[in-house]
């Protein structure tokens, strides 16, 4: 009998829900992914191997499906076969040692310095509007993660010294500073709840119950900042994120420190922005070089 029947897909399913507690999404891709194996390998599943495996991915690659699509349908397929052979008496994993095709690195989108003052230069009076004004100034003047906006505590922040101590990923702990800019900012918004008797215990940029205002809330205020400002594209507050990195490394060429402020565990992650660095130096060459000019724009 196929040991790759209905009846043991369900009973794989049902153990990646309740024994590895994935998220329903994350089941509901996986099960499309089983579905794709078994579609293409109907009558002869028990008896796959590593090139069958290999000849399916090429196959769906040729089809336009991405190397992040197809990284996570081998993973299905792998944790599949190896729970058949786990408790099922299944002979062998012909899904090991298979790699996916190689993803395509998606440079991160940055804002350019004109676009990020176009977006952050604001005559703000009501207290929403200085509060997102503090928490978008803070947030591209210091690299912050979205969660690490969110949950700043104002015992964090020392806006005499111009730093933040910020917890990170993995509970690491780093210190980035803080702009002129974005020190108004947040000294304006501080003031005010002093001035309408809510001063801030913890949370420096709390919901109305006193608790961190959800990441989500962020993303939506500053998609509706965006529009306000005319900016003409959708904003999101990990594109302040890069386009500090960006911008810093721009100005001083120092991969290490932008590493350290952005609180990558590795230098690798950071150098992805060395990409855009070079973008806007090739951009530089090409309209300023004289060998680099074409003959008929001179």
């Amino acid at each position: 009998m196929n040991k790759l029947e209905a009846g043991c897909l369900g009973e794989y399913l049902a153990f990646l829900e309740k024994e590895r507690r994935l998220s329903p999404l994350t089941v509901k891709s996986y099960a499309r992914d089983l579905e794709l194996l078994i579609r293409e390998f109907s009558e002869c599943l028990d008896d796959l191997t590593v090139h069958d495996i290999r000849r399916l991915v090429a196959k769906q690659h040729a089809k336009g499906l991405g190397g992040k699509t197809l990284s996570r349908a081998l993973s299905a397929w792998r944790g599949y076969f190896s729970f058949l052979v786990d408790r099922k008496g299944h002979r062998h994993n012909p899904c090991l040692g298979i790699r996916p095709p190689k993803r395509e690195k998606r440079l991160p989108k940055a804002l350019s310095p004109d676009e990020v003052n176009k977006l952050l230069e604001a005559e703000e009076t009501s207290e929403g509007g200085i509060r997102d004004q503090a928490m978008f100034e803070l947030c591209y003047s210091s690299g912050l993660r979205l969660i690490e906006l969110a949950t700043l505590n104002i015992q964090e922040i020392d806006l005499t010294d111009a730093t933040i101590r910020v917890t990170g990923k993995g509970d690491k702990t780093r210190v980035v500073p803080v702009g002129r800019k974005a020190i108004v900012a947040v000294n304006r918004w501080i003031s005010l709840r002093l001035a309408i008797n809510k001063p801030i215990q913890k949370i420096l940029f709390p919901n109305k119950n006193g608790d961190p205002t959800s990441p989500r809330t962020i993303q939506h205020r500053l998609s509706q900042w965006t529009k306000k400002q005319g900016l003409g594209q959708n904003v999101h507050p990990h594109m302040l994120r890069h386009s500090f990195a960006s911008h810093l490394l721009q100005s001083s060429g120092d991969l290490r420190a932008v590493q350290e402020m952005l609180g990558h565990a590795s230098i690798s992650t950071t150098q992805v922005y060395t990409h855009l660095d070079w973008q806007h130096l090739a951009k530089i060459y090409d309209q300023t070089h004289p060998r680099a000019k074409r003959k008929n724009d001179s």
